[in-house]
C-alpha cells in the first residue's frame, strides 16, 4: 500500500472517530441546545492550538454485549491547547457517545491528560456531560471516579483547576467538580445532584424535575456549589477565557501583568458611601472605583451577596477583592457568607494573588438560625483563612468595622501587611447606638429627657471610640486616608510587598475547621 496509503488510512480512521456517537446522536445533542464536545473544545481554545491525544483508545469492556459496541475515543476528547495565548490540559466528554459514560478507559484518558497538567504546572478544564458510571464495567467505573477524585485533590493549589457542567453530571461524578477551583454552569443545560429525581420519588415519595433539584440556577443561587452563571455556553466560553487572563499557569509563577489603567471618572469614591452608616449602597462601585480601568470579575455573583469576591488589577497586577456588601443584608458575615470568603482567600493565596479586603460590616449575623447552622464552625474559616494567608494582605476599612467582623476582616490582628481607614470609618465592639444603651444605662434611665440623653450619650460615645483615631494611635491602621487617595495607597502597597516572604512553623498541614 505504501506510505501515502496508510497515511490516507489514518486520515479516514481519524475522521470517523471524530464524528463521535453518529450523526443521529449529534442530531439528538443539538435538539438538546447543546453544541458536541469537539465544537466545545475548538470554541473554547484559541483557533488553531487544539492537539488531541488517545483518539484511538477503545473501551475494553466484554459484558452485557459490550464487546460488540464500539465507542469512539471512548467517549471523552482530552488534548492540550491555548487560552489567550496561555497552554492548558482539556478534556470533554462526549455525550453522543454513551452518554458520556465513565468506563475504566474512559477514566484513564482523563487522568493521564490530568496528570500531563500537573506534570506540565498548567490549567486543567474539564468539560463534564455525561449520564454517570458505566453501569456494564461495574466497579472498574468506580475506580475511575476514585482515580479522577484523587488527582483533584493532588493538584489542589498546585495548578488552577476548571470544571464546565455541559449535561448532567450526577452521584459521583459531581464530587470531581466540588474538588476543583472553579465551576461554570449554564441555564437550562447543566444539571448536578448526587441522587436524580427518580431516586428520590422512590426513597422519600417526593417530586422534583431535574432542573429544579440540580439546575443552574439552584447552584448558582442556593447551594454556592457553582462560582459563575450563563446563559449560553458561549457566554460560559467567554466567561472562561475571562477568567484565564486573571489567574496564573500555576503556584510557583504569579498572574501576568497587564498594562495599567486609570479607573473611570464616573467611580468617584468621594461620593459612593454615605456619610450615614445606615445607609446602603453597592461596595462593587468601590472597586471599580480602584481597579484598572474599573474592571472587576465578580464570583459567585448570585450566592451569599451580602459578601462580594472577585478579581480586578491594580496598577496591571492582579487582585483578589473581599468586600462586605451593605446593599444586601447590611454586609454582614454569615454561614455562607464566610464560606465564600475562605475559599477564596485560600485560592489566592495558593497561586500568589494579593487580597485587597473592603470592610464595611455589623459583625456577625445574629439569630438561632445562624447559630443552629454552625456559625461559629464557619465563620472561623474566615479566621483560618486570613491568618493562614501569606501573599500580600491589604485592608481598608470604609464605614463600619464593629465586634468580630472588624477581627474577622483581615484585621492587623490576623496578619495584614497594610490597614487603612477612611475618616468615617467606625471601629468599636459594637454599634454607638447599642454601646450607649449598655454603657449608659442607668444615665439614660434616670434622665428627665431619656431620649435626648440617650442620643447624647451615642454622640459621646461616638467622638471616643467610634472612629479611626484611636485605632490609628494604638497602631491598629497604619494610615487614615481620604477616600479618593485609596488607589494610591493601595498601588504602593502591592508595589512594596510584591516580595513579601513569611516564613511559617514547619508541619505537615494545618487543620482548617471545615
Amino acid at each position: 500500500m505504501g506510505l501515502k496509503g496508510t497515511v490516507g488510512d489514518l486520515f479516514k480512521k481519524r475522521e470517523k472517530l471524530e464524528q463521535g456517537g453518529g450523526e443521529k446522536a449529534v442530531e439528538k445533542q443539538k435538539q438538546m441546545g447543546k453544541m458536541t464536545a469537539r465544537e466545545r473544545v475548538l470554541s473554547l481554545l484559541d483557533e488553531g492550538t487544539f492537539q488531541e491525544y488517545d483518539l484511538f483508545i477503545a473501551h475494553d469492556a466484554k459484558d452485557f454485549g459490550m464487546e460488540k459496541k464500539e465507542l469512539p475515543g471512548d467517549g471523552v476528547i482530552t488534548g492540550t491547547g491555548k487560552i489567550a495565548g496561555k497552554p492548558i490540559c482539556i478534556y470533554a466528554q462526549d455525550f453522543t457517545v454513551a452518554g458520556g459514560s465513565l468506563g475504566y478507559m474512559h477514566a484513564k484518558k482523563i487522568t493521564k491528560i490530568m496528570d500531563h497538567a500537573i506534570k506540565m504546572r498548567v490549567p486543567l478544564i474539564g468539560i463534564n456531560d455525561s449520564g454517570g458510571a458505566r453501569v456494564q464495567e461495574g466497579v472498574n467505573s468506580l475506580a475511575g471516579y476514585g482515580e479522577i477524585f484523587y488527582r483533584n485533590t493532588k493538584a489542589s493549589g498546585v495548578i488552577p483547576q476548571i470544571s464546565v457542567i455541559l449535561g448532567p453530571c450526577a452521584g459521583g461524578a459531581v464530587y470531581s467538580p466540588a474538588l476543583t477551583d472553579f465551576v461554570f454552569v449554564v441555564d437550562n443545560i447543566s444539571k448536578m445532584f448526587i441522587t436524580g429525581p427518580q431516586v428520590i420519588k422512590t426513597v422519600l415519595g417526593e417530586e422534583i424535575s431535574m432542573e429544579e433539584l440540580g439546575g443552574a440556577k439552584i447552584h448558582s443561587e442556593i447551594t454556592g456549589n457553582a462560582h459563575f452563571f450563563s446563559k449560553s455556553e458561549q457566554e460560559c466560553f467567554s466567561q472562561i477565557k475571562e477568567l484565564v487572563t486573571y489567574i496564573p499557569w500555576n503556584n510557583t509563577r504569579r498572574a501576568l501583568p497587564y498594562t495599567p489603567a486609570e479607573p473611570k471618572s464616573f467611580f468617584d469614591l468621594d461620593k459612593i458611601v454615605p456619610e450615614d452608616s445606615k445607609e446602603p449602597y453597592d461596595v462593587r462601585d468601590v472597586i471599580r472605583g480602584v481597579s484598572d480601568n474599573s474592571e472587576f470579575m465578580e464570583i459567585q455573583e448570585l450566592w451569599a451577596a451580602n459578601l462580594v469576591i472577585g478579581f480586578g488589577r491594580i496598577n496591571g497586577e492582579t487582585v483578589g477583592f473581599v468586600a462586605n456588601q451593605p446593599d444586601v443584608l447590611a454586609g454582614v458575615l454569615d454561614v455562607d457568607s464566610s464560606d465564600k470568603a475562605a475559599r477564596f482567600i485560600r485560592f489566592c493565596d495558593a497561586f500568589n494573588i494579593p487580597i485587597i479586603t473592603l470592610v464595611d460590616l455589623p459583625g456577625y449575623l445574629p439569630g438561632i438560625d445562624q447559630e443552629y447552622a454552625g456559625v461559629i464552625r464557619h465563620g472561623a474559616k474566615v479566621l483560618y483563612a486570613y491568618s493562614e494567608a501569606t501573599v500580600p494582605k491589604i485592608t481598608v476599612i470604609l464605614r463600619k468595622a464593629y465586634g468580630g467582623g472588624y477581627i474577622a476582616m483581615n484585621s492587623r490582628h490576623l496578619g495584614a501587611d497594610f490597614v487603612f481607614a477612611w475618616p468615617n470609618a467606625e471601629i468599636a465592639v459594637m454599634g454607638p447606638e447599642g454601646a450607649a444603651n449598655i454603657i449608659f444605662r442607668k444615665e439614660i434611665a434616670e434622665a428627665s429627657d431619656p431620649e435626648k440623653m440617650r442620643q447624647q450619650k451615642i454622640e459621646e460615645y461616638k467622638q471616643k471610640f467610634a472612629n479611626p483615631y484611636v485605632a490609628a494611635g494604638k497602631g491598629y491602621i497604619d494610615a487614615v486616608i481620604a477616600p479618593n487617595e485609596t488607589r494610591k495607597f493601595l498601588s504602593h502597597a502591592i508595589d512594596v510587598s510584591i516580595n513579601k516572604h513569611e516564613p511559617k512553623p514547619e508541619r505537615k498541614h494545618g487543620i482548617p475547621p471545615f
